[in-house]
């Protein structure tokens, strides 16, 4: 059973940084698509970004391309997001998602899809303030 616990969120004025970390723990041997979901008051939970451990490929939205960065641990049993020039609008629970993959496929031919992801962790909070 694999077990997904965040860490990391806060608040921080606008343009800031902060760093999310995901603790990974009772994966079985295999691929995996881990990816950050973000969720703001009243809106879908919609996956903002992805890293594909079985070759380190990554995916973002548009939204988040170019200020956020996802990264896996040395390790590979924690994931990261490095959030930079943060925006009210990134305000949110943050979720760490994780699904099986195969070696080779791709996490994000379909996009990020709620429905797709199996495992989920508590989510932390990030505040942005203007």
């Amino acid at each position: 059973q694999v077990q997904l616990v965040e860490s990391g969120g806060g608040s921080v004025q606008a343009g800031g940084s902060l760093r999310l970390s995901c603790a990974a723990s009772g994966y079985t041997a295999g691929y995996y698509c881990m990816s950050w979901f973000r969720q703001a008051p009243g809106k879908l939970r919609e996956g903002i970004a992805v890293v594909n451990t079985g070759g380190g490929g990554t995916y973002y939205v548009d939204t988040v391309k170019g200020r956020f960065t996802i990264s896996q641990g040395n390790a590979k049993n924690t994931l990261y997001l490095q959030m930079t020039m943060l925006r009210p609008e990134d305000t949110a629970m943050y979720y760490c998602a994780a699904r099986p993959v195969l070696y080779g496929g791709s996490c994000s031919r379909l996009g990020l899809r709620e429905a797709d992801f199996g495992y989920w962790g508590q989510g932390t909070q990030v505040t942005v303030s203007s």
